[in-house]
């Protein structure tokens, strides 16, 4: 895989091009460990050669895997990076297409990029936390936890958050020209 800084600012975006062969959760899990991400979101276009994807099935707490074995057309990947406790967690949704123009999409857990996937990276000025949820099970991104200079101020939901109690900041109406 190579990465590119795509704009450096508060607010930092990569271009990172899988080449073939890559096994994009892997990659990018490392990508993200290597630049010590703590927050991110990503958006990504291509192909892969085969993937695993998961449902997740309420009742089992657990994903069920389905395997696609063949060429498909990464029709969409969106996803985040967040921390699970020290490490960078990817959370990654998949829409794949299939030559004969039928869709399969879930959780990406396993994908093999044939001939390139194309993965625009945005690193924003804040640092983001999951945490689990005890009904699911799962690793949930913890709304109430925001770690940045650039807090925006307002009321909170969340307790014990110093902010909380702050005012809401109030805006001007837009005037309308006619």
């Amino acid at each position: 895989m190579k990465a590119k800084a795509l704009l450096a600012s508060d607010e930092t975006s990569f271009a990172l091009v899988f080449e073939k062969g890559d096994e994009v959760m892997r990659e990018l899990t490392a990508f993200a460990a290597s630049r010590r991400l703590s927050a991110a979101h990503f958006t990504a276009i291509g192909a892969l050669s085969d993937a695993t994807l998961g449902y997740f099935d309420r009742a089992k707490k657990e994903y069920k895997k389905i395997s696609i074995r063949e060429q498909v057309e990464v029709l969409s990947l969106v996803g985040d990076i967040a921390l699970e406790g020290s490490d960078p967690k990817v959370h990654a949704h998949i829409v794949l297409g299939k030559s004969d123009g039928t869709a399969h999409g879930g959780h990406l857990i396993v994908g093999h990029v044939w001939p390139v996937l194309e993965l625009v990276l945005t690193v924003p000025p804040a640092h983001l936390r999951r945490k689990s949820d005890p009904e699911t099970g799962l690793a949930l991104l913890d709304a109430c936890y925001v770690s940045t200079a650039m807090r925006l101020s307002g009321p909170s939901a969340c307790k014990n958050d110093p902010l909380r109690r702050r005012a809401a900041v109030k805006f001007p109406r837009p005037s309308i020209v006619r």
